[in-house]
């Protein structure tokens, strides 16, 4: 007797299935450092404007097939092409503060470099409330609060227009 697994599937705020089989919310980087933002998901949507940092971090919050519509570290809403898009993860210090990384997962390790303010590094894991980055050959610990590209709830209200920032 053979039988069929049924699974309930990622599903998109709505209830709705995701066209990609993929959980939403999820992060993605950008893959270029021209990245056009689009009102909706398609190439007749006005440009909003344009992102100009290959590997910025961003939470897909819905999608179809084709687009994905992101929230950035900004808090602003907006379509991105899904070729534009790479499964890789980083992560952005959006502070005006420099964030420590340190050799182990302790606020007590020692600090091997700091993440400069505004600044992006390479993702290799969470856990514990602290995450393991890399840049160059350099690895190290960071806080996972510290950082904008760790969050597992939605950041962004999927329901809000594309063009909108943090304050609408």
């Amino acid at each position: 007797m053979t039988g069929v697994m049924v699974s309930a599937g990622a599903t998109m705020p709505d209830g709705r299935p995701t066209p990609t089989g993929l959980e939403v919310p999820r992060w993605v980087t950008l893959k270029s450092s021209q990245v056009r933002a689009r009102q909706g998901p398609g190439l007749d949507y006005r440009i909003l404007w344009e992102y100009r940092a290959a590997g910025l971090p961003v939470q897909v919050i819905a999608e179809t097939r084709e687009w994905r519509k992101i929230c950035d570290p900004d808090g602003s809403v907006a379509w991105i092409h899904r070729t534009v898009a790479s499964g890789r993860r980083s992560v952005f210090n959006r502070s005006d503060q420099e964030i420590p990384i340190r050799s182990g997962r302790s606020e007590t390790a020692s600090v091997r470099a700091r993440l400069s303010p505004h600044a992006l590094v390479s993702l290799d894991e969470c856990e514990d409330g602290w995450c393991r980055v890399r840049a160059r050959k350099l690895r190290g610990w960071v806080p996972e609060r510290a950082v904008f590209g760790t969050q597992d709830r939605a950041l962004c209200n999927a329901a809000r227009p594309a063009g909108t920032g943090r304050a609408s």
